[in-house]
C-alpha cells in the first residue's frame, strides 16, 4: 500500500506505474485532476489497482483527508514516496521574488512535512513502513540560481534524517533518493538548452525506487541514495 505524491506526470506517474506492475495498490495524489485521472486510467488498463485524489500537499486539511481516507479504506500504509514539488525561478537569490520563495518552500518542504507527519503517525502505530523523499543533487551541494528549490531540498534531506532517528524504534525507515537528470517537464523548464534525449526517461529512476522500497533493512534509514549507490 503506497501513497505517491505528484503522480500526475513525470517521475511520479512512472513510479506509480512501476509499483502497480509489481502488484502494489497505489494511492495517488496531484493538484491536477486531468493528469491524475489519466495516470489511474493507465494503471487500471494495465491490470493494476490505483486510487487517486486531488490533493494539495501544502494544505494540512487536504493531506489529513487523504491519509485518513487511505487508512480507513485499506487498514494500513506501507510506503510514502514524496515526489510532489515545483521548480521556482532560476535566478540569483539576491533577485529572488519573495512570493515565489514562499510558494516553493511551502510546497517542496512544508508540504512534504505535512504529509510525512500524517503518514509517520500511522506507520509508528503499525510498527513498520518506509518514507522515501525525492531529493536532488542541488539539495546536497548548493549551486547558483537554484534558489528556493535547492534550499527546500536541503531541508528535505534534514527532515528525513531527523525522522529516521525518531522512527527507528518503531521500525519505520526514512530516506532520500536523488534520481539524477530525468526527462520530465520540470527538467525541461530548469534546463531549456538541454537535449531531452540526453537524459534518462523517468522509468529508470522509477524502477530504482521499487528496488529501494523493497529493502527491509533498517540500515538504509537516514541515508541519501542515488542511482549509483542503491542497497
Amino acid at each position: 500500500m503506497a501513497i505517491i505524491t505528484g503522480a500526475g506526470r513525470g517521475l511520479g506517474r512512472a513510479t506509480a506505474e512501476a509499483f502497480a506492475r509489481e502488484g502494489a495498490t497505489v494511492i495517488l495524489c496531484s493538484r491536477t485532476r486531468r493528469e491524475l485521472h489519466a495516470t489511474c486510467a493507465a494503471i487500471a488498463a494495465a491490470g493494476g489497482e490505483a486510487f487517486g485524489r486531488v490533493t494539495d500537499i501544502a494544505s494540512p486539511r487536504e493531506v489529513r483527508a487523504l491519509t485518513q481516507l487511505t487508512f480507513r479504506r485499506y487498514g494500513r500504509l506501507d510506503l510514502l514516496i514524496n515526489n510532489a514539488g515545483v521548480l521556482g525561478p532560476r535566478v540569483c537569490l539576491a533577485d529572488y521574488p519573495s512570493r515565489d520563495w514562499v510558494r516553493t518552500i511551502r510546497i517542496n518542504l512544508t508540504g512534504t512535512f505535512y504529509i510525512t507527519q500524517q503518514v509517520a503517525r500511522i506507520m509508528a502505530k503499525q510498527g513498520h513502513g518506509s518514507i522515501i523523499s525525492i531529493s536532488s543533487s542541488v539539495g546536497r551541494k548548493g549551486r547558483a540560481q537554484w534558489g528556493a528549490y535547492a534550499v527546500a531540498k536541503f531541508g528535505v534531506e534534514g527532515l528525513m534524517q531527523v525522522l529516521a532517528d525518531e522512527l527507528r524504534p518503531f521500525h519505520v525507515r526514512a530516506l532520500t533518493f536523488n534520481p539524477g537528470g530525468t526527462r520530465t517537464r520540470m527538467r525541461a523548464e530548469a534546463c531549456p538548452e538541454e537535449d531531452p534525449a540526453s537524459v534518462q526517461p523517468p522509468s529508470i529512476p522509477a524502477e530504482a525506487l521499487v528496488r529501494l522500497a523493497s529493502c527491509s533493512s533498517m540500515d538504509i534509514s537516514g541515508r541519501a541514495f542515488d542511482l549509483h549507490n542503491l542497497p
